[in-house]
């Protein structure tokens, strides 16, 4: 008997942490929906679907964005090199490979998979409201996100703040 995935659906999702200081750090996503096969398409977020995000995010910080994401093949591609080139408020840094610990929205998809654990939807449109719902009441958590970013251990203070203190 021959089984492909060929006409499975999914839900896929791309989110931001955005911290800036003296304000509460800040958590924005998308979501995606694969309705089925389709030649030649991908079946998650594009270049331009990321592009997106991060055009949305540079309008609701209203300033320069920071950007350190891994190594996913569409964050390195070709096409998003010339996007990220495109936005002059845009500074991108790649972690290292093979790093999940050192990026603090893995925590996020970590939470929300425990949050979805032994829920049963019957439909992609139920899945889909309820990663919805269960990522907007992250966004009102801002003490979960700070923990999400201080598990990564990494200090993501600009430089200048401590000498700006210190005067």
């Amino acid at each position: 008997m021959r089984v492909t995935a060929q006409g499975t659906k999914r839900v896929s999702m791309a989110a931001l942490i955005c911290t800036k200081p003296g304000r509460r750090p800040r958590l924005i996503y998308r979501i995606h929906l694969d309705l089925g096969p389709a030649k030649g398409r991908r079946k998650g977020f594009t270049e331009t679907d990321y592009a997106r995000l991060l055009d949305a995010a540079h309008q609701q910080l209203a300033g320069p964005v920071v950007l350190v994401w891994d190594n996913l093949n569409t964050h390195v591609s070709c096409t998003m090199r010339e996007l990220i080139a495109a936005r002059l408020w845009l500074t991108v840094y790649q972690l290292p490979p093979y790093a999940p610990e050192f990026n603090p929205v893995e925590g996020v998809w970590s939470h929300l998979k425990r949050l979805l654990a032994n829920l049963t939807k019957h439909s992609l449109d139920q899945l889909t409201a309820l990663v919805k719902t269960r990522l907007k009441r992250m966004q009102y958590r801002p003490l979960l996100i700070e923990g999400l970013i201080a598990k990564t251990g990494l200090d993501l203070q600009p430089p200048y703040t401590s000498a700006i203190n210190d005067l």
